[in-house]
């Protein structure tokens, strides 16, 4: 018996996902709860100072981040 093999392609195009913090379309970053941080706003944040203007902005932003219930 003669097997041929199917070609299968499959085109994933992935934009990436909007940063809860600069509202841009990043491909890297990390997940907290069901929110999206980029690369870049992860590592701004980490090394900005609390006497920082930024530190408030970043402040706010984070404050769209919601805890999802558990629904059991």
């Amino acid at each position: 018996m003669e097997v041929e093999m199917l070609g299968t392609t499959t085109t994933k195009t992935t934009a990436g996902e909007s940063c809860v913090v600069c509202e841009q379309i990043k491909g890297m970053g990390i997940h907290l709860y069901t929110t999206f941080i980029c690369e870049e706003c992860e590592r701004d944040m980490i090394g900005t100072d609390t006497n920082d203007p930024r530190y408030k902005y970043y402040l706010k932003q984070l404050r769209k981040i919601t805890n999802p219930e558990i629904c059991s």
